[in-house]
């Protein structure tokens, strides 16, 4: 049995989105009225490619529950 603290768990979720595609297709979602969790926090960066590890680990030290590198 699921204890009621463990069933309103939301992790804090931080996405490193691409400039050119997946930050693009957050805009686009935005602007139709599209609703997303309010949980992820969204970073537009130029490249997803050029998301250094050092900035993974320091979301994760941060609290973060989880990290989403999108291109």
């Amino acid at each position: 049995m699921l204890n009621t603290n463990e069933s309103s768990f939301e992790p804090t979720i931080i996405g490193f989105l691409c400039n050119w595609c997946s930050y693009a297709g957050g805009d686009l979602a935005g602007v139709s009225r599209l609703e997303y969790p309010s949980n992820m926090k969204a970073i537009r960066v130029m490249c997803s490619g050029m998301v250094h590890p050092d900035l993974v680990l320091d979301a994760l030290k941060k609290g973060a529950d989880g990290i989403m590198v999108m291109g």
